[in-house]
């Protein structure tokens, strides 16, 4: 009896191990699947892997540079450093073509998609907060990565303090350790992948031309502080916008042209209506009829001023 009872004991032991083990393959499994998924949605050739310990007096990131195939040999040794405590991010490495726009919430994702920014990748990194990489579709230079990325956050509403070219993002299928986010069980949310598609948005080109255009207006003449502009020392020296489309460096495309004089004029303090009679002092009867002229004007200033914002706040 002492013996079928002991043998019974050990059978089911034997059992409930196989059934950890079993769910926790299984755990492994996904969780590869869904890093899988997101890295080849982001298109790099090689990522950075950082490992964030939040319990260590300052902070301690632990970093790994790996190739897809290295990536996914890792996922179980990831997932024990999480277990243990660690957060999972990525990257990828050296100059790339992605942007990443943090701390969004579902309607900015929807918004991104209606106006021909749909991303890339899009995950969950607490309930009811994402994180979004938009393709570019070509590698910027560091530069240009983080204005585009200053540029997607104001436009979208993103965290500002993750604007810039080399920022981690999350890694899908491992959890969020955020003490916040601790569950009453003790457990911690998954960091889930929404959306995979790895495509270029649609309006990748405009908006890349754009980000060219607002960098080389920087360059020339960066913007002033209001406090510290006097009208009457350099009104009479300011550019017009004949000047602006002179410039070889626009090749004839009036429309970056208008959007650099808009922002230069602008943040010198010229009268905003004085800046639209410039805009229309060219034929704009390609754009449509008077309405769409007009609301072309408005697209205008309205994306200076957004520019003209975030270049103080970055100040």
């Amino acid at each position: 009896m002492l013996l079928y009872i002991q043998h019974h004991l050990t059978a089911t032991d034997n059992y409930a191990d196989y059934l950890r083990l079993s769910s926790q393959k299984m755990t492994t499994i996904k969780t590869a699947g869904a890093v899988e998924k997101q890295a080849r949605a982001m298109s790099a050739s090689a990522f950075e892997v950082g490992l964030f310990d939040p319990t260590a007096a300052q902070g301690v990131m632990l970093s790994r540079v790996w190739d897809l195939d290295a990536l996914l040999r890792s996922v179980s040794w990831l997932r024990l450093k999480n277990l243990e405590g660690r957060n999972i991010y990525i990257r990828p490495s050296g100059e790339h073509s992605l942007s990443l726009i943090d701390d969004a919430n579902a309607q900015a994702v929807e918004l991104m998609k209606s106006e021909g920014f749909a991303p890339a990748v899009v995950l969950e990194t607490s309930p009811r907060n994402f994180q979004a990489w938009l393709c570019h579709g070509q590698i910027l230079p560091k530069h240009l990565s983080t204005l585009a990325a200053r540029l997607l956050a104001s436009r979208f509403g993103g965290d500002p303090g993750s604007a810039d070219w080399r920022h981690y993002g999350r890694l899908a299928g491992f959890t969020n350790r955020k003490d916040k986010y601790r569950r009453a069980d003790g457990t911690f949310p998954y960091v889930r992948l929404h959306e995979a598609a790895g495509l270029v948005y649609p309006k990748a080109d405009e908006f890349l031309a754009e980000v060219k255009t607002l960098y080389e207006v920087e360059q020339c003449a960066p913007a002033r502080p209001r406090s510290l502009w006097r009208p009457w020392l350099c009104m009479s020296n300011l550019k017009t916008i004949a000047d602006f489309r002179a410039k070889p460096v626009y090749a004839g495309d009036h429309t970056r042209v208008d959007l650099a004089y808009a922002v230069y004029a602008l943040s010198h303090v010229v009268p905003e209506n004085e800046v639209r009679n410039a805009l229309t002092s060219r034929d704009l009867s390609h754009k449509g009829n008077r309405k769409r002229q007009q609301e072309y004007i408005d697209r205008t200033i309205k994306k200076a001023r957004e520019r003209i914002e975030c270049n103080s706040k970055n100040q």
